[in-house]
Parts: structure tokens; sequence; C-alpha cells
């Protein structure tokens, strides 16, 4: 075998040399992956038994989900090296759904939104152009500060803890977040890509240290478990269901932007639209599986696409063989335990550290738009009201109840809103019309 073929994507290769690059990505993924399910898994108040299964169906998921991707199911899935993971755009929205109406309502609205964000990837070159990078960066910026107060509470112990903003969970979350950045800013490639996993083993072998890890209950786990299907009945409530909706929609334009940037960091060429409808497409239908599963959407993971950027290992074989990893997990129940036992802390101390990537990344996709007055209107107009009215929900009483189970708690929603409509009705102007371009 020629090492060329890890640069190509049908380039043949042995398993044995495919699967340290396939292990490599799920690596840099596995947190990122498993923590949106445990932080909603602890704020519902799941029994640690329950929550080791939907982490089990998670990894299960995760793994089918990059495979249709690589391997596509008709037009579902895009045929290029993205890695699927379950997405962390939805969290808000999944807490305040199952907190308020029940985890059954959840799942119903996740299977019924992924089928429309399938549907509409099927038919994207009819209404990609609505969905510029700079909607697509205003959304994103949104995101990462929607998930800032999700992180502070797990990092001072999740809500409703005794121990909330404790002294133990103050030094645990801060160790976690301390290793997370050292790594970060220290480390070199492939180690810098794991800076999350290393601080959140170092923050769960302190917190082990502290007493306070408790594994009871672990050994009673059977060693294999396939993974099982509807944990919760599904409920369709058309408020849930609408909020569900315009979150897939925001999901859609990361998605787009990470085919992009795949393509263009990866692959060195801009990607068709084919490409980019069939990786929406496998984002909306796989994620209505996760639904009939308890898993909440999946979506393409950012980290991935820069782990492929920088390596340039972008044969499917070799990504394949992670996906295939990912399955292999989930079937092990005691995984999906031994997980449940992170503390709060730990994953607050990491978290912050993502979350805020997440915010930086939007930054760094406005700076590519440029810097017009137009541009201008449309981000801060959007972020403003997104963020400012949100925070004052009260204001929203005056809506029907559907308006405001939509908008009045979801920054994002409103967001994404008022971002696609500023930017069709402005005029252009040849600064922001070259800074888009650009």
């Amino acid at each position: 075998m020629k090492n060329d073929n890890l640069y190509q994507l049908d380039g043949r290769m042995p398993l044995l040399q495919a699967v340290p690059f396939g292990l490599q990505h799920v690596l840099a993924m596995f947190v990122s992956n498993i923590t949106p399910i445990i932080i909603l898994a602890n704020v519902v108040g799941l029994s640690p038994a329950l929550s080791a299964v939907l982490i089990q169906n998670c990894m299960v998921i995760a793994g089918i989900g990059t495979l249709v991707q690589l391997y596509p199911i008709w037009r579902i899935g895009s045929r290029l090296p993205i890695v699927m993971g379950i997405s962390f755009t939805f969290l808000s929205l999944n807490i305040a759904i199952a907190t308020s109406q029940g985890m059954g309502v959840l799942m119903g609205a996740v299977i019924v939104g992924g089928i429309v964000e399938g549907m509409l990837g099927l038919f994207a070159k009819y209404w990609i152009k609505l969905v510029p990078h700079l909607v697509a960066a205003t959304v994103v910026t949104a995101i990462g500060f929607s998930l800032l107060p999700i992180g502070a509470n797990s990092f001072a112990g999740g809500v409703g803890a005794e121990d909330f903003g404790s002294l133990q969970n103050w030094i645990v979350g801060s160790f976690t977040l301390l290793v997370c950045l050292g790594f970060q800013v220290f480390a070199k490639g492939f180690f810098r890509s794991l800076s999350v996993l290393f601080g959140l083993i170092a923050g769960y072998i302190l917190a082990v240290c502290m007493g306070m890890v408790s594994f009871a209950g672990i050994e009673n786990v059977g060693i294999v478990s396939l993974p099982k299907p509807l944990p919760f009945k599904p409920e369709f409530e058309i408020g849930a269901v609408l909020s569900m909706i315009a979150i897939f929609m925001v999901s859609a334009t990361e998605t787009i932007g990470d085919t992009s940037a795949l393509c263009n960091g990866a692959l060195k060429r801009n990607p068709h639209k084919e490409e980019m409808g069939a990786s929406i497409s496998c984002d909306g239908f796989v994620s209505s599986i996760a639904g009939l599963f308890g898993c909440t959407p999946i979506t393409s993971f950012s980290q991935n696409v820069g782990l492929a950027a920088m390596s340039g290992v972008v044969n499917r074989f070799a990504i394949a063989t992670g996906a295939c990893i990912m399955i292999l997990g989930g079937i092990f129940p005691a995984v999906g335990m031994v997980l449940t036992t992170i503390p709060q802390a730990v994953l607050g101390g990491c978290s912050i550290m993502m979350f805020g990537s997440i915010m930086f990344a939007g930054f760094g996709m406005m700076s590519r738009c440029g810097f017009s007055n137009r541009n201008m209107i449309i981000v801060s107009l959007s972020l403003s009201i997104g963020l400012g009215f949100t925070q004052a929900s009260g204001m929203f009483t005056i809506f029907p109840q559907i308006f405001r189970t939509i908008f009045a708690e979801n920054c994002v929603a409103v967001v994404f809103l008022l971002a696609v409509v500023l930017n069709l009705i402005l005029p252009s102007d040849k600064e922001g019309v070259k800074g888009i371009d650009r």
C-alpha cells in the first residue's frame, strides 16, 4: 500500500493500517458526542441505568450516521469524510422541552424535525442560496452564547445539586479546565486535538480521589447488550415540533459550513450542491432514527473537519473503521454506565472550553464575510434582539402559546429567523457583497 492512499477518498489500505486513523477521529469527538446526552439526562433527572442506555444508543447512532455519510444510501449521505455525532446545537431546546413536557414529547419533535430537514436536503438546490455564509456565522455565534449558562451550571455541580457551587466543584471544574487549556496551548498535532479528552480524564481522576464518584451498580451490568429502541414513547406536540424544526434549520446551516470547510480545507476544492444537500439529508433522516432510540439529533462534527484539514487524511475506509469502533463501543453497556459516573463539574470544565470555541468559530466566519454596513446591521440586530429579548422572556406573554414555545426562550431560533429575513430585505451594497464573496 502506498501512503498516498490515506490522502485519497477511495484509496485502498489494509485494515490494521486504517484502524489507528479511524480511532483518532473517534477520540477527537468522543467526549463531545456523549456530553449533550449526559447533560440532558442529569438535568431531566433520568436514572443512571437509563442514562447508560441512552449513551450506548448515541454511540451506535453516531457510528451509523458516519457510515451513511461515507457510503450513501441513495441521495442520503455526501460520500465525504464527515464524522457525525450528537449535536450541542439542540441542547438548550432539548432541555426546555424535556423538563417542561417530557422526554416523549422531545423524541416526537426530533423524529418529525429530522424528517423535515431530510426532505429539505433532498431539495437543497432550490433554497440553499437563502442561507449565505453571514447568516450561518450569526447563528453559530448565537449558539455559543446560548450554551454558556449550561456550561457554567455544570461547572458548579449541576442545576439543583445539593453541593451546587461548593469548593470541591470549583476545584475539580477549575482543574479540568486548566488541563484542557494546557493541552490546547502547549501540545501539538494529535495531542492538541485531544485536549478536551485529556482534561476529562484528569478531572475524573481527581474527582475519584476526592470521593466524588460512585461505582455502585456497575458490577451488575451485563457484558454485551444491543441498543434498545423506543426507551420513550414518542408524543407529538405542535409547539415542540415547530421549535425543533426551527433548530433543525439552524443545524442545516452548520452542516453547510462544515461541508464547505471540509471540501476547501482537506480536499482543496469547492463543494458541489449535491454534496451539500446529501449532507443535510443524512443529518435529518439519521436524526429521526436517533429519536426512535431516545437520542437527540446528530450532525457533522466541526472538530473532525478540522482534524481532516490538519492531517490531510480523507480516506473513507480509514474513517469508516472509526465509525465501526463507535458502534462496537456502544454494545458494551459497562462503558455507558462508567461514563454516567462523570461528575458535572468535570463536564462543566470541559464544556466551557467547547462552548467558547463555538463562539470563536462564529466570529471567524463573520470576519470572512467582511464588515460592511449591511453586514453590521444584520449581525448586530439579529444578535441583540435574539439574545436580549429572550433574556426578558416575560415580554412575550402577549403572543400565542405556540409563538412563545418557539421563540420566548430560544434565542437561536430568533437569531436565525431575523438573520434570514434581514438578509432578504436589506438592499445590497458593494462592500457587503465583496465581503461575502471573498
